[in-house]
């Protein structure tokens, strides 16, 4: 059965020290101010944090297969102390690098990935479309290719990590045809940063992850070489929704540090906060709900780390890819929406004071609802579990 090491462990402490000393002291600032710290990117990059999954010829930490559990150490404990600098590497690896690492070319990959891998660079993944969300086979963006080029117009929506000053390249889902039997071909396509009519839309303005980097992109008329389709013609669609699996795991990292922040903001403030003349932890109402927030913290761990483990174990062949996706969604499932039961609780313990910007409950509360929605909604997972149940789709 899947454990953490005495590495895994000491390599958490290294990225809380990191955390603790480079984010925390900035993070209510860069809220405020929807500020995205570029400089931070290659920091992480010398920690290693981009390059845990890859091999060592791409700059990589070369782990073998293991790298996947130490990601989501990493995204944790970043997004223990903020969850849009976890997402920030969740998607800059998971999003941006896997599908380079994984379909590219040995061209590609040696193209992009020592840069990416560096922190350097970043990589976005251009799936969702202001009409295709959950539905993302409703792609509309379309690609049609002559004289050894591809032409791509079309829209992308809520895409992370797409308009830094760090961004490299954005891979994007596009139709390039037609099938046999009628359905929409599917291709992934890598479109640089600056490729004339490749326009990068003002950032949104979000509920939550105000430091995270996110924009709609539209492609007019935009020209790439052939050798830009990354993996084979059509099956991007398939590629990308093998991403997401992956990615599901590293939302839930992302979750389980969110619900830890929590459980250790409200355990502190119910010992210190005084009411009626004694600490308000002594009451059952308070302290009931603390063990409940224990509970989930804990349980949302393990479904974690447990996908993440048999995800190492797929990549050396001792488990199935069946046994991933089900654990993924069934981690990212419970994980995210323990978080947003673990913000309101948190909120609601600090009272009037959790309504107050000053107090990070109050941010965790904002930060939270998206874990629900990204890497496919509370909805899809509950779909895929079914289906992974033997029920009938």
């Amino acid at each position: 059965m899947f454990e953490l090491s005495k590495d895994h462990e000491d390599f958490r402490r290294l990225v809380r020290d990191f955390a603790e000393a480079k984010i925390a002291p900035h993070v209510a600032q860069w809220d405020r101010e929807h500020h995205f710290p570029s400089e931070l990117v290659p920091q992480m990059g010398e920690l290693g944090l981009f390059g845990l999954v890859v091999p060592e010829e791409f700059g990589g930490a070369g782990l073998d297969g293991g790298g996947f559990t130490y990601l989501c150490l990493a995204i944790e404990e970043l997004g223990r102390v903020d969850q849009s600098m976890g997402i920030t590497l969740s998607a800059g690896v998971g999003l941006g690098i896997n599908p380079i690492l994984t379909y590219g070319t040995q061209e590609q990959k040696q193209q992009w990935l020592p840069d990416l891998v560096a922190g350097r660079t970043l990589a976005g993944f251009g799936l969702t479309e202001p009409e295709a969300g959950s539905d993302a086979g409703g792609t509309k963006t379309r690609a049609s290719l002559a004289d050894g080029q591809w032409t791509v117009n079309g829209a992308k929506a809520f895409i992370t990590n797409s308009g830094t000053d760090r961004t490299s390249v954005v891979t994007v889902t596009a139709r390039t045809g037609e099938t046999a039997d009628g359905k929409a071909e599917i291709s992934a396509i890598m479109i640089p940063s600056g490729t004339t009519g490749f326009t990068v839309e003002p950032p949104y303005d979000k509920l939550g992850w105000h430091i995270s980097d996110t924009h709609g992109l539209t492609f007019e008329n935009c020209v790439v070489p052939e050798d830009n389709l990354l993996g084979e013609r059509g099956h991007g669609f398939k590629q990308f929704l093998k991403t997401l699996d992956d990615g599901r795991i590293a939302i839930s990292a992302l979750a389980v540090g969110l619900a830890q922040a929590c459980l250790e903001a409200v355990t502190e403030y119910s010992k210190t906060r005084i009411a009626f003349g004694r600490p308000i932890g002594v009451n059952q109402g308070v302290s009931f709900q603390v063990a409940d927030l224990a509970v989930m913290v804990e349980a949302s761990r393990l479904l974690t780390y447990k996908a993440a483990w048999l995800k190492d174990e797929m990549e050396a062949g001792r488990r199935s890819l069946g046994e991933v996706k089900q654990a993924a969604s069934i981690a990212k499932l419970y994980s995210s929406e323990a978080a947003v039961t673990a913000t309101r609780i948190a909120t609601q313990i600090f009272g009037g004071n959790g309504f107050m910007e000053e107090y990070p409950v109050a941010r965790f509360y904002r930060d939270a609802k998206i874990l629900e929605i990204g890497e496919g909604t509370s909805e899809v997972q509950r779909m895929l579990i079914a289906r992974g149940l033997g029920l009938p789709s």
